[in-house]
């Protein structure tokens, strides 16, 4: 992996971090009529978008501002903005600040989430791809659209471990392995290029494609990794088509967006919920239709070519590589798959 990319040596502990200092939680209080919403901020300056730029923090009184140092700060500065009773959670940077914020909260809200608006800060960001927020979103915009603009409705995905509690579950919206692994590798040469969001997503997805169509078999972009997917409550094994050796998986994508950056359509018409992309080893006759799936179109006997579209509520992933989640690397491991608490995201 490139030095870049953050490695997690396990899932990480929230619970036994804790929020020290803070006791209890309040109840969000009713707000009087013209009253403005009680608002947290959570400032990441090491975002792509926040470098070098200093942060505005005092638009109003009931605008909170913090700035936790690393991920072992945000359960104490979330809780104390549950204990303020706050209207809005405000998350100012990337999909990783993002995938923390929601990791850390998860033990202090629980099913009680405030309103969430996400600033795109980061080197990419495809939840804000998939709200509609646009690049330039400042502060003000989302304290504005609190009252005046639209809620979308998303369930994360939440992913935790065999006999680990409910503290080290991570909670995120895009996760992938095998090809996806090294297409994030070159995610990070294109950032060093100048290519962010959208722009990165679509030229490491080419670079992948290009890889897989004219690498050799051995070649890890075609081999991808060992894996074992079951699905449901059944742990029903996923199909193989028999290409290539069924232990092995090219490509596994999975994400509960509806709408992913640079126009991918990665899941056909599966629309809502959990979905997986899976690819097994795929011939060069095959890759060529991948092109025109990803942007929306169905060939004809996907499965049989050994592309899986598949919805469901959760699945287990025996895997022996690292995988992708939301950014950064996740070690090898078993792991339950499943999807997190309904969030209200605020949108223009």
């Amino acid at each position: 992996m490139a030095s870049t990319i953050y490695e997690f040596a396990q899932l990480p502990d929230i619970g036994a971090q804790g929020a020290p200092g803070v006791s209890g939680v309040r109840p969000r209080r009713q707000r009087a009529p013209g009253e403005a919403p009680s608002v947290g901020v959570i400032y990441n300056p090491r975002s792509h978008g926040n470098q070098g730029a200093d942060f505005d923090c005092g638009i109003t009184p009931q605008v909170h501002i913090a700035q936790p140092g690393d991920r072992s700060q945000l359960p104490r500065a979330l809780a104390e903005f549950a204990e303020k009773g706050i209207d809005l959670l405000v998350i100012n940077g990337g999909d990783g600040t993002v995938r923390d914020v929601l990791t850390c909260g998860a033990a202090i809200f629980g099913d009680d989430w405030p309103a969430i608006a996400v600033l795109p800060k980061g080197k990419t960001n495809a939840l804000t791809v998939d709200l509609g927020v646009p690049g330039d979103w400042t502060l003000q915009h989302a304290i504005d659209a609190f009252d005046e603009g639209g809620r979308v409705h998303r369930r994360p995905i939440a992913i935790t471990q065999p006999g680990r509690g409910e503290s080290s579950r991570v909670i995120g919206f895009i996760l992938g392995a095998g090809a996806f692994t090294f297409a994030t590798q070159s995610g990070q040469s294109a950032h060093r290029l100048g290519a962010f969001n959208s722009m990165a997503v679509a030229a490491a997805t080419l670079w992948a494609i290009l890889q897989a169509f004219l690498g050799s078999p051995g070649n890890r972009w075609r081999k991808g990794s060992r894996m074992a997917i079951r699905l449901g409550e059944a742990q029903t094994p996923l199909e193989h088509s028999g290409h290539g050796d069924p232990a092995w998986r090219q490509l596994l994508f999975v994400s509960t967006l509806e709408r992913l950056p640079a126009g991918i359509n990665a899941f056909g018409n599966l629309g809502k919920g959990l979905k997986l992309l899976v690819m097994d080893h795929l011939s060069r006759r095959t890759l060529i239709s991948i092109l025109s799936m990803l942007r929306g179109k169905t060939p004809a006997r996907l499965r049989e070519r050994g592309v899986h579209q598949v919805s469901t509520p959760f699945f287990t992933l025996g895997i022996e590589d690292q995988f992708i989640f939301d950014g950064e690397a996740f070690p090898p491991g078993e792991y339950r798959i499943g999807q997190g608490p309904e969030l209200a995201f605020v949108t223009p």
